[in-house]
Formats: C-alpha cells, structure tokens, sequence
C-alpha cells in the first residue's frame, strides 16, 4: 500500500507538504503542488477523507436533529439531508429526540455535540431560550428547517405554513363548502410544536375572508399521526352535525379522518370532503387531495447552504433540482432571510363540492 512517505520521496518534498498540497492549502506554490499531484497520481495514492478532515481540525460529520424520525416529513427530509452530505464527503450523526423533552435538553443544552461535529441541520424542532444559548455558544455553522425553529444568525429553509393552510380551505370554500372542519394540533406533544398554529391561522383567515366566522367547535387538537387524525375525527362527529368538508393539518391526519368518516358509514367526497398538507406518499394511492411540500427539496437546500461556510466546494450532484440559496452581496454568503420554498395544490378524489340536501 502507497504511503504519504512514498509520495514525498518522489516529488522530492517533505510528508508536511504532501498532505498540504492534497489538502488545497494556500502555502503550498503551485509548481510544488503539481509535482505533488503528478507523483500521487503516479503511485495511485489516496488521501484519506477521516486523516485530512482531522489533519485540518475537522470532524467530517453534520449534526442533523429531528423530533421523531418515524414521520414522513422529518424522515423524507433526513434522507435528503443525507444524500447531499454522502456527496460532498461528509457523514451525518441523526439525533432522533423520539418526542422526549429529557432527550432535547441532553442532545442541545449540555456538550453531547460540542467538538463531535463541524455543524448542526435542526429540523422542526421547537426551541425554548436556554437551547438557543446553548446552540449560539457552540460557534459552529448552522441550518433551520421549518417557521418553528430560530437560531439567530443560522440561516432557515421552510415553506409557508400559513399560505398553504389557506390555500386548502380556499380550495374546499371554492368547492361551496362552508361548514368546514379542522383537526390540527399537537397539545401533549413535549416538544411544543409550533407548526399547527400557523396552519390554523391560515384556515381561520380563508373562513374570515370568505365572510365565516371560525367556529370552535369544528376545530380539534390531536397528535400529527393517522391515530390522532382518526380520533380527532371521531370527537369531531360525536359533536353532532357532522361538517361537509375537513382539512387536516397534514396528510396522516387526513388519512385517519378518512378512516373514521368510513367506521361512522360516511362517504369521501360524497358525504365529507378532505384535504391535508404534505403530498405524502401514501397520498396517490388513497386519492387525497392535499397541498404539496417539497420536503426532499427544503432538505437538499439545507444541506447545501450549510456547506458553503464550512469550505466545501464539490460539484453540486442536484444542480437545477433546488434553487440556488440567496445570500449577502459576498461570494459565499448565507441567506439571510427565510428561504421559502413553493407549495402546490393537488386535487384527487377525496375533494368534491357538498353534496346537495
């Protein structure tokens, strides 16, 4: 096996300045750093990734934090995050807090990241004052996926929440809907999400604005799962009048609401109307009408905007698949606003105008 000792030997240079010249540095001229290259080419030797990140102070690996992994959205996103890393070198250490307020303040308030990683990718996850301060004296680059999570100063990758909410209840309005239900909401949640409450101002603003007044009773809190939406659903009907139309706050929700409407012997769309947020995969093939979030795209641009400040420069393997990440005026530069990604209305079967009585 070729050894860095070989490669000195042939360019005629000491091992210090082979693993410079590999390593892209500065010092090194350019005639002493093609003879370095000629002679590693020659003998077929290969930098080590783990010996030339550490060499240089770094870990090579990117810190991503999710609340549950199971979910579609935050597992979707993960994969994304993943495969840009795998492109550019780097390994990903997922911390998956499973919902558990104990695990948030281990991973993000006491040193579980401190020296382990080279930066951190938090996604949907909530964040009290005492993580804030935490993260900020870790001094390390960062990312934020989703309008509940703020670092100051760490650049934010999301979609609007409050826009596509809006968009699902105008869609059912523009069906002559207007006893229009909602299940949302995570209230028993540890983490404190803080998604629903701004998919819930969405759907209140499109009642207001087509001249409805929210009614509370039509509004349900529940857990983001098929479960949650499946018994949300149920409390809603056990109410009474039962609505014409439903919009949950993601599509799994969505999905459950379909499944108590068929126990309790109602049809969708004839006799309920549903529609949810995501375009999960499951969605086609149950013919949900949803609105559509690029998840796998707010996860590559995540990563790519993250690995501008830690000095990466490889070739982009999803050029045209994802904006490019808007910066300051310098080369390089962070976004420094929010970069919101479009959402999309999908209509598939279990949309349709209310049935006439």
């Amino acid at each position: 096996m070729t050894k860095i000792d070989d490669v000195a030997r042939l360019a005629g240079v000491s091992t210090a300045t082979v693993s410079r010249a590999l390593r892209g540095l500065p010092t090194v001229s350019a005639a002493t750093r093609r003879r370095v290259l000629a002679a590693a080419e020659q003998l077929q030797y290969a930098v080590s990734p783990s010996a030339s990140r550490l060499a240089g102070g770094k870990t090579g690996t990117v810190a991503v934090v999710v609340p549950r992994i199971t979910r579609w959205f935050f597992g979707t996103v993960v994969e994304a995050v993943e495969d840009f890393l795998h492109e550019s070198g780097y390994d990903l250490l997922l911390h998956n807090l499973g919902g558990r307020e104990q695990t948030r303040q281990r991973v993000l308030r006491t040193a579980s990241l401190h020296k382990r990683v080279d930066a951190v990718i938090l996604v949907a996850t909530p964040l009290r004052p005492p993580d804030v301060t935490a993260l900020t004296a870790l001094d390390l680059p960062g990312v934020t996926i989703s309008s509940g999570t703020v670092v100051p100063g760490w650049p934010c990758v999301r979609i609007d929440d409050v826009a596509a909410a809006r968009t699902a209840t105008r869609h059912l309005l523009e069906l002559g809907h207007t006893r229009i239900a909602h299940i949302s909401g995570d209230p028993d949640d540890e983490l404190a999400f803080t998604t629903h409450l701004d998919r819930r101002r969405g759907y209140q603003a499109a009642l207001r604005a087509a001249g409805i007044r929210p009614d509370p009773s039509l509004d349900v809190e529940s857990q983001f799962t098929i479960d949650g939406g499946t018994r949300a659903t149920a409390e809603l009907l056990a109410r009474g009048e039962p609505p014409t139309a439903i919009f949950a706050a993601c599509d799994e929700m969505a999905m459950g609401a379909m499944t108590a409407l068929r126990d309790a012997g109602l049809r969708v769309p004839q006799d309920v109307s549903v529609i949810g947020i995501d375009d999960h995969d499951l969605a086609k093939v149950l013919g949900l009408s949803t609105i559509a979030q690029p998840a796998t795209e707010q996860g590559l641009l995540a990563a790519r905007i993250l690995l501008d400040p830690l000095g990466v420069r490889t070739a982009d393997p999803y050029a045209g698949r994802v904006p490019a990440p808007r910066g300051g005026d310098a080369p390089g530069d962070s976004p420094s606003r929010p970069v919101i990604l479009p959402t999309r209305l999908v209509v598939r079967d279990s949309t349709a105008p209310p049935r006439a009585h």
